[in-house]
C-alpha cells in the first residue's frame, strides 16, 4: 500500500513537470504524455482507494489521510472528464499540482486503518463524503481556470482572448457541476446527522462553513445567469468560493471543534 501510495505521489509529480516543459516548449505530444500520466496516476488513486477500502471493510473516507488521497482523486478526475471536451493549456499543470499537493499533506498524517466511530458507521458515509468531495473537485478546478482568466486578461492578442473565453466556459460549468454535487453533500449529511443525532442541522461549524460556501456558490451562480456577470468579477466570486471550501475542509479541522472533528 505504501508504494502504491508513493507511485501516486510520483505520477502527480511527473505529470506536473511534464505539463510545465509543455508550457515551456508549447511542444503538443508533451501534453499527451501529461494527460497519460495523469490517467496512469489516477487508476492507481483508485487501486488505492480500492485496496484499502476492501482491507477496512468501509468506505475509506473517515479521517484527513483518506480523506486528502479522495480529493486528490476527485481533482484529477473532474480534469480528466472535462479535457475530454475543453482542453486549456497550463490546467493540466495546475491540476496536477493540486493532486500532488493534497497527497503530499496526506503523507503527514497517520496512514494505518483505524476502527470507525459510531457515529460514522453509516451507509451515508460513502454518499456524503464522496458527493461533496466531487464537489470540492470541481470548485477546485474552476479556481485555476478563475486564476487563469485573471492572468490571461493581462494579455491582449487574439489567442489569449479565446483562452480567456474558454477558461470563463470551464469557470462557469465546474462551479455548476460542484454546486449540484455541493448541494447532494449537504443533503445526504443532514439526512445522515438525523439518524445519527436526531436532528437534521446542528449548526456545527463544518455544517455552517458548508452553508456559507453554497450560499458563496449560489451567488456567483444568479451573478452569472440571471446577472450576466463574467470576467474578472466572477473568476474572483470563483476564488473566494475556493478559500471557503479549503476553510471548510481544513480550517475548521485545524481552528474549530465540532461533531465533524475526526482527525
Amino acid at each position: 500500500m505504501t508504494i502504491l501510495f508513493n507511485a501516486c505521489l510520483a505520477a502527480c509529480l511527473i505529470a506536473l513537470i511534464v505539463a510545465v516543459l509543455s508550457l515551456v516548449s508549447r511542444a503538443k505530444f508533451l501534453g499527451y504524455i501529461t494527460m497519460t500520466v495523469l490517467a496512469a496516476g489516477c487508476a492507481m488513486m483508485t487501486a488505492y482507494i480500492g485496496i484499502r477500502w476492501a482491507q477496512a471493510g468501509r468506505a475509506p473516507f473517515s479521517d484527513m489521510f483518506e480523506s486528502l488521497v479522495l480529493f486528490a482523486w476527485s481533482i484529477v478526475l473532474v480534469y480528466l472528464a472535462l479535457s475530454v471536451k475543453l482542453r486549456l493549456r497550463g490546467l493540466d499543470a495546475a491540476s496536477a499540482l493540486l493532486a500532488l499537493l493534497a497527497l503530499a499533506y496526506a503523507s503527514t498524517f497517520p496512514s494505518h486503518i483505524r476502527p470507525l466511530m459510531p457515529a460514522l458507521r453509516s451507509n451515508w458515509l460513502s454518499i456524503h463524503v464522496f458527493t461533496c468531495f466531487l464537489g470540492y473537485a470541481g470548485f477546485a478546478v474552476s479556481c485555476m481556470a478563475a486564476a487563469g482568466h485573471l492572468a490571461a486578461t493581462r494579455a491582449s492578442s487574439l489567442a489569449t482572448a479565446e483562452t480567456r473565453e474558454r477558461m470563463e466556459t470551464i469557470v462557469a460549468k465546474t462551479v455548476s457541476f460542484g454546486f449540484l454535487f455541493l448541494t447532494l453533500g449537504i443533503i445526504t449529511g443532514a439526512v445522515w446527522a438525523n439518524s445519527a443525532w436526531g436532528t437534521y442541522w446542528s449548526w456545527d461549524p463544518k455544517e455552517t462553513w458548508s452553508l456559507i460556501t453554497w450560499f458563496v456558490y449560489a451567488a456567483f451562480l444568479h451573478c452569472k445567469y440571471m446577472r450576466g456577470w463574467g470576467g474578472r468579477r466572477a473568476a474572483w466570486i470563483s476564488i473566494v468560493g475556493f478559500l471557503s471550501v479549503l476553510f471548510t475542509y481544513v480550517g475548521v479541522n485545524l481552528l474549530l471543534s465540532g461533531l465533524h472533528s475526526y482527525g
